[in-house]
């Protein structure tokens, strides 16, 4: 088994046009499931010109609408399958 360590982990959260890099702190992955891992170099990343980056509670807000959007595409789906009006 291989192991890998972080100690800068971070995972960026994308919603849309916003996006937050929210820090993990130390993480250590079991090398088994790992498919691809690098390293940013945050000086030379370069972001589509339409992301903006916001807070940590920001992107939360985000997620949480965009997931309550979600639900009630399906919930509709749902009765709109009830109703037969595929």
């Amino acid at each position: 088994m291989t192991l890998f360590d972080s100690e800068g982990a971070c995972e960026r959260v994308i919603v849309g046009n916003l996006y937050c890099d929210i820090p993990l702190g130390l993480y250590v992955i079991r090398g088994e499931n790992v498919v691809l891992i690098g390293e940013l170099d945050l000086e030379k990343e370069e972001l589509p010109s339409h992301m903006t980056a916001v807070s940590a509670a920001e992107i939360k807000r985000a997620q949480k609408a965009e997931r309550e959007a979600t639900d009630l595409k399906g919930s509709m789906r749902k009765r709109m399958e009830f109703l037969d009006f595929d």
